[in-house]
């Protein structure tokens, strides 16, 4: 089985991608919103007509330019969106086995392809059910049932656990990585998967490889460790659970647009480039003007945007600065909204690369 190719535009919503993913690698494909996944996965679906480029499936050309070569329900794909759209006519067995149906398999054959892949997500019990009587992570993890039984060349998985609670979600994550790390037929072996998601944990537990849409357009991508630990993008920082700033790079750090210099211990840019430094909030120290001094110092003064609860600490966000701090350290520094407020970051705490470039 060759690759999957995602190579078109969409001149309407402004998307032109070129996305290749090859036999067995699931791809996490990430972005804010309205930066084109919802695009690029009906393209890939069907559901959305191209303007130009060309589609192919495991190395099958099923677009080109706005011709459709391959009807959408012989392609080979399987989508699982949000909402799991269960038939709620027939039993949890009968849903599965619909793909298999259609296709005219026998239905004691689309039965048995329909148990193992309920078998496959963890839900052999439920074939008896009816959708009606199931919970959101059962009721998900028979949706992907469903499209693994169609035995797909391509998995498409739309933010499967955004709509779910945080103990269903778990349970749906359990059962996507059951499917993308088997090696059976009847399940993802072989199978291409993109996977849209706004989860860093669901990325790291599901994909080998993440892409980074903004704006419609691919700004980064790489190995899930490598995009997660050196974003080059600044969603990919703020993905990551990093601050991004965006400024030039200078010897020993980043020049920002006011003239500042953040000081950074690791620099990956040469000097003039256009470079990003990221840093984790709970790294940043506040104060009155001028009284943080840290490392070579960083002492930076903005004025603070807003005041916000975040994981137990308080977030506080001065122009491009993030700081994750105490309650404690935040009555301190008598923090308030349009007061000015010294950010002070070690130098040991803040990384620069190059930024992606026009983004």
């Amino acid at each position: 089985m060759t690759a999957t190719v995602l190579r078109f535009g969409v001149t309407a919503r402004d998307v032109v991608v070129d996305l290749t993913i090859a036999p067995g690698e699931v791809v996490a494909l990430v972005g804010p919103n309205g930066a084109g996944k919802s695009t690029v996965v009906g393209v890939a679906a069907g559901l959305v007509r191209a303007d130009a480029g060309e589609v192919l499936i495991a190395g099958q050309p099923v677009v080109r330019g706005r011709r459709s070569l391959v009807p959408v329900h012989r392609r080979g794909v399987g989508l699982v969106g949000q909402d799991p759209v269960l038939f709620p006519h027939r039993s949890v067995l009968e849903n599965v086995a619909y793909g298999p149906r259609a296709t005219r398999l026998g239905r004691r054959a689309a039965h048995g392809r329909a148990l193992a892949a309920l078998t496959t997500v963890g839900a052999e019990h439920l074939a008896t059910r009816w959708p009606s009587s199931l919970s959101g992570g059962q009721a998900q993890r028979v949706a992907v049932a469903r499209a693994l039984a169609t035995t797909p060349r391509l998995l498409l998985l739309d933010e499967p656990t955004s709509a779910l609670d945080v103990e269903a979600q778990r349970e749906v994550r359990q059962a996507l990585a059951a499917v993308v790390r088997s090696g059976d037929a009847s399940a993802a072996g072989g199978t291409a998967v993109l996977l849209v998601t706004h989860d860093p944990l669901e990325a790291m537990a599901l994909a080998d490889r993440v892409v980074v849409l903004e704006r419609g357009r691919v700004v980064e991508g790489g190995p899930v460790e490598r995009v997660l630990r050196r974003p080059t993008s600044a969603f990919g920082a703020a993905f990551s659970g990093l601050t991004p700033v965006h400024g030039h790079a200078v010897v020993g750090g980043i020049r920002l647009a006011g003239g500042e210099v953040l000081h950074a211990d690791a620099v990956d840019a040469g000097p003039g480039a256009a470079a990003l430094a990221v840093y984790h909030p709970t790294a940043a120290r506040l104060g009155r003007p001028g009284e943080v001094r840290t490392g070579p110092p960083s002492g930076i003064v903005r004025r603070v945007d807003r005041i916000e609860p975040r994981d137990g600490l308080v977030r506080v966000v001065a122009g491009e600065f993030v700081v994750d701090a105490t309650v404690a350290a935040v009555a301190a520094s008598a923090v308030r909204v349009g007061a000015e407020v010294t950010v002070g970051l070690p130098a040991d705490e803040v990384t620069v690369f190059p930024s992606s470039p026009g983004r």
